[in-house]
């Protein structure tokens, strides 16, 4: 269990770091001026290669964190909302995760109406949903 766990704690980092970095390319994206168009394309290239690479991390996150929940029964059982409270959290990371590859795509079709601004607070967003996430399953309220 604890190869799984460790496992499940290194790809939930990584995720995440992806889910950091990749709004900061879009408040660089919201700030290009339109006649930059070769900064524009490598911000893409870049957001588009890290999303890429994100998406493929948050799979065996995924996988390990279903595999200690099914098959070790972390979280089951009476007194174990904590975990209920967890889930729910992630389906908003997953969510976040979806909306990054819809903003991206706007930026690739040139529609992003969204200002920098937007943007720095939608950075915010994996941070707070990390935290919650950490300390459910360090406290368990």
């Amino acid at each position: 269990m604890l190869w799984v766990k460790s496992f499940h704690i290194v790809f939930i980092a990584s995720w995440f770091a992806g889910l950091f970095y990749l709004p900061r390319i879009f408040v660089n994206l919201a700030m290009v001026p339109p006649e930059s168009v070769a900064e524009r394309e490598r911000l893409l290239l870049m957001a588009r290669k890290l999303l890429r690479f994100t998406t493929l991390l948050a799979f065996p996150a995924l996988a390990t964190g279903l595999w200690l929940y099914l098959w070790y029964r972390i979280g089951f059982g009476p007194g174990n909302g904590w975990m209920h409270a967890k889930l729910a959290l992630v389906a908003l990371v997953i969510g976040y995760h979806y909306i990054c590859s819809r903003v991206l795509a706007t930026f690739g079709l040139s529609r992003n109406t969204r200002s920098h601004v937007w943007f720095r607070w939608f950075n915010e967003m994996p941070v707070i949903l990390l935290v919650a996430v950490v300390v459910l399953v360090v406290v368990k309220p």
